[in-house]
C-alpha cells in the first residue's frame, strides 16, 4: 500500500485525543446532537464526506465549536466567491485514489489495485466570509419520528420490544429494545434502534462481518465501536440526536487500546461502519423503486 506515512497516525491521534477528552462526559467524537441534516458536506459538490472523513471532520467541528457541517479547499471557497479568513487553520481529510500493479491477483488474474492516500486540506464554512449557508428545511420531532419509523420499517429488520435492555440476537435474527415510553426522549429510541440495527447489519446473511479475524480478542469491543458509527452515521442522516449509551462506556479503555497500538483500526471500524450504513440506505433504496 502507496500512503503519506503520517496519514494513518495523524487520523489516529485526533480520534484517540476527542475520545479522551470527552471520556468523562462520554462526549465521543461521534456524538451528534441532530443539528446537521446530514454528514459533513461539500460545499461545491453537496455530496456528503464519508467514512474516517466524517468523524475527522465532526471532532474537528467539536473541538472549534464550528455551527455547520459545510466544508471545502481554500480554492473551493475561493470558486465560491468566499475567502478564508487569515489564520485560519485547516482539518485535513483523506481521499484514497488507485493505481494498478504489475502484480497480478492470484483470484482476478488481473492487475493489483494499489490504494494510495491523499490528503486535503478544508475549512468549515464558519472559517470564510462572503459565503451564504443555504437555508436546510426543519423538520419538527414528530416529522422525524415519522421519518425514522418509516426507515427501518422498510428496511425490514425484526423488532421486539419489552424488556429493559437493548441487543440484538443472532440466533433469531432479532432486534430487542425497551418499549418506547421507556426513553427520556422520543428521538433517543432511534438513536439506540440504529446502534442494534448496525449489529444486525453484520448477520451471515447481509454484510457477513468478521471483526475476529482482524481484532482477535478485541473484536468484540471493536464490533461495539462499528455499531456506534454506524448509529452515528445513520443519525446523522436521519437528523436524530445520538443518545449517549453510558452502558458502553467499558468499552472505551479497548477502543483506546486498540487504536493506539493499531493506526489502521479507525479506519477499518470507519469503513465497515459506513458499509453498514451504505446497505441500509441502499437496501431501502431499492425497496423503494419496487414500490
Amino acid at each position: 500500500m502507496v500512503e503519506r506515512k503520517d496519514t494513518f497516525q495523524r487520523v489516529t491521534d485526533l480520534i484517540v485525543n476527542a475520545i479522551e477528552t470527552g471520556t468523562g462526559s462520554y462526549k465521543m467524537p461521534w456524538r451528534t446532537n441532530g443539528g446537521f441534516a446530514s454528514s459533513p458536506i461539500n460545499a461545491v459538490s453537496r455530496k456528503p464526506y464519508r467514512g474516517v472523513n466524517i468523524l475527522v471532520l465532526w471532532a474537528t467541528a467539536q473541538e472549534k465549536g464550528y455551527r455547520t457541517g459545510t466544508w471545502a479547499t481554500y480554492k473551493q471557497w475561493q470558486e465560491l466567491g468566499a475567502q478564508v479568513r487569515k489564520g485560519e487553520k485547516s482539518a485535513n481529510v483523506v481521499f484514497w485514489k488507485f493505481f494498478e500493479s504489475e502484480e497480478l491477483d492470484p483470484d482476478t488474474l488481473k492487475n493489483k489495485r494499489i490504494p494510495m492516500a491523499k490528503d486535503y486540506r478544508v475549512f468549515n464554512a464558519d472559517q470564510v466570509d462572503g459565503y451564504q449557508q443555504p437555508e436546510e428545511p426543519e423538520e419538527t420531532p414528530g416529522e422525524r419520528i415519522e421519518r425514522a419509523e418509516r426507515f427501518f420499517q422498510e428496511l425490514g429488520v425484526s423488532v421486539k420490544p419489552g424488556g429493559n435492555q437493548a441487543f440484538y440476537r443472532p440466533s433469531t435474527d432479532t432486534v430487542h429494545m425497551p418499549a418506547f415510553e421507556a426513553f427520556k426522549e422520543p428521538l433517543h429510541y432511534y438513536s439506540v434502534l440504529s446502534h442494534e440495527t448496525t449489529h444486525w447489519t453484520g448477520a451471515e446473511s447481509r454484510l457477513n462481518r468478521d471483526m475476529k479475524s482482524r481484532f482477535g480478542t478485541e473484536s468484540y469491543a471493536m464490533e461495539e465501536l462499528v455499531a456506534e458509527l454506524g448509529a452515528a452515521f445513520l443519525c446523522s442522516e436521519l437528523g436524530i440526536p445520538t443518545d449517549p449509551r453510558e452502558d458502553h462506556a467499558p468499552y472505551i479503555s479497548s477502543w483506546l487500546t486498540v487504536l493506539k497500538n493499531d493506526k489502521r483500526a479507525i479506519f477499518t471500524a470507519a469503513a465497515k461502519a459506513q458499509e453498514a450504513m451504505d446497505w441500509m440506505t441502499g437496501s431501502r433504496e431499492v425497496q423503494d423503486e419496487a414500490a
